[in-house]
């Protein structure tokens, strides 16, 4: 425990360092700033902005994100992208309530009851409920995350070469179990992404691989490019397609009485309580953690409940329970991304790319070799979760006038941003056609149900793997039986091939598939 506190103090002397600029115009005169708290609070406020607008998109907004955080220092980058995401769990409460419009996918539930609520009058309650609940969850799911840092990251001592690239594998397989659809179609994605990850120039032998005779190849395709195509600009070129806006059917009473009534809070606290610790469980779970949760929790207080036809036409259960859930899964996913670098979902995926463009090495030793970064994330989702809570219930009425926004208007505006965001990185305009054909490949993915987050998480290990592949191989002299003859390496391989193994039985596939299904409807 003293130790626990002893990180936690660290992190909050991270999240609250002061650092000076000073600005030309000042003449040189020096301003405290922040920096940190700074940047948790744009990504709190982004998020929750992603949140409430429905189209747009977590991994989305963090993939166009990406390029910004090159000028940042790598520990205010990740606490900014950490806000994204938890943040965005937050605001897709909002347009459940107000909207009947989910803002993220992890918020379809709660517009079961929290929109019927709010037709009743009781948006208020509604929306305090969802941010309290939220705000509890977010930091049990903080203390889970401290207390299991610091002892799986001593793992890290007993990781060499053969393990990391065993766990790197185990990581590969957990996305192809929990891909969408079919099995074939992930691992396609996984090994076009492991293709993708060699293109450049290989670093052992200085020869160049799949450059085509472009000069622009010869370090690489950068992930930022990659990511920001097939997620940014496929989900705007996705959202396109589909036709004429949707009709907002927008709650227009104002609303009004925020605080819950003492019997609304005595029926929510046994479901924040579930909700929590089921979100918690699951987000430590490789895949749709915050959307698999919130759906556990919201049938699982509907089991419970003694009046189950309530729900679905204004039960606060329904509202306290999912709200929870997906929360506590958001924070708790960070986990294995902390202490073993495999992330359990896309977004995940892309905090590993920030940290690879920071110069960081994801994986075991994180904790150990970079402290201050670590911790100073963890204080972070604290200090977020607080300001989360102050900016969503003050600004209600801000955010119901953003959804009368037409996408006509909103999604050039994200696509200059974008372009801009892209050249800045490299000063090339290479790199934005790049993105443009990365954008139509992530467009004709999802149209013919290959899910792009796989290949990106290929994009991402792939570089890793084949660096600790090359090293174990070099230290057993090419004896690649020392795959298995070590145990860590050899018990993670088995479990590797026992999932893949799984996912061919009839019975798990189709079990597999219905829960897909249930997520999307």
């Amino acid at each position: 425990m003293g130790d626990i506190l002893q990180n936690l103090s660290l992190g909050f002397s991270i999240v609250f360092q002061v650092q000076w600029w000073a600005p030309d115009l000042l003449g040189g005169l020096a301003i405290p700033l922040p920096v940190n708290i700074m940047l948790c609070f744009v990504g709190a406020i982004v998020g929750t902005l992603v949140g409430v607008l429905p189209g747009i998109g977590t991994i989305a907004t963090v993939a166009m994100l990406l390029p910004i955080t090159f000028g940042l220092p790598p520990v205010g980058a990740l606490i900014m992208l950490a806000g994204i995401y938890y943040g965005a769990q937050y605001g897709g409460s909002t347009t459940s309530i107000l909207v009947n419009i989910p803002g993220e996918a992890g918020s379809v539930v709660t517009a079961l009851d929290g929109f019927q609520m709010a037709k009743q009058g009781r948006a208020g309650p509604a929306l305090a409920t969802a941010a309290l609940g939220s705000f509890f969850a977010g930091c049990v799911a903080t203390v889970l995350i401290a207390l299991m840092g610091v002892p799986l990251s001593r793992l890290a001592l007993a990781f060499g070469p053969t393990e990391y690239f065993a766990l790197m594998t185990l990581g590969l397989v957990f996305a192809v179990v929990l891909a969408k659809g079919s099995v074939l179609k992930a691992i396609a994605m996984i090994v076009f992404g492991l293709l993708l990850s060699m293109v450049g120039t290989d670093l052992v032998t200085g020869a160049t691989r799949m450059t085509f005779g472009l000069p622009e190849l010869m370090d690489g395709i950068d992930f930022a490019i990659v990511a920001m195509g097939l997620f940014g600009f496929a989900e705007i070129i996705r959202n396109l397609d589909a036709g004429t806006e949707e009709e907002r059917e927008l709650v227009q009473s104002k609303v009004t009485g925020l605080m819950p009534t003492r019997a609304d809070l005595k029926a929510a606290a046994a479901p924040v309580l579930r909700g929590t610790f089921l979100g918690s469980l699951l987000g430590i779970l490789p895949g749709g953690g915050a959307i698999i949760s919130s759906f556990a929790a919201y049938s699982l207080e509907k089991k419970l409940s003694k009046t189950p036809g309530r729900f679905g036409h204004g039960a606060i259960e329904g509202v306290a329970a999912p709200e929870s859930a997906n929360n506590a899964a958001a924070q708790t996913s960070f986990i294995p991304l902390l202490t073993l670098g495999i992330p359990p979902n896309p977004v995940m995926a892309l905090m590993i790319g920030a940290m690879v463009i920071h110069g960081i090495n994801p994986g075991p030793q994180v904790i150990q070799t970079q402290p201050d970064l670590v911790w100073g994330m963890i204080a972070s989702m604290w200090v977020g979760n607080l300001m989360l809570v102050i900016i969503n219930l003050p600004l209600v009425g801000v955010w119901v006038r953003l959804l009368r926004v037409p996408y006509r208007l909103m999604f050039p505006s994200i696509v200059v941003f974008c372009c801009i965001g892209i050249y800045s990185v490299n000063n090339s305009a290479l790199d934005v056609v790049f993105a443009g054909a990365f954008g139509w490949l992530g467009y004709w993915l999802t149209k013919h149900d290959f899910e792009p987050a796989p290949m990106l998480l290929g994009l991402v290990l792939g570089p890793l793997m084949e660096e600790n592949l090359r090293r174990a191989l070099l230290i057993s002299q090419g004896d690649a039986t020392v795959f298995v003859t070590h145990p860590i390496s050899a018990v993670m391989l088995a479990i590797s091939g026992g999932l893949l193994l799984l996912t061919v039985l009839p019975a798990l596939q189709k079990r597999r598939d219905e829960v897909f299904v249930e997520s999307e409807s």
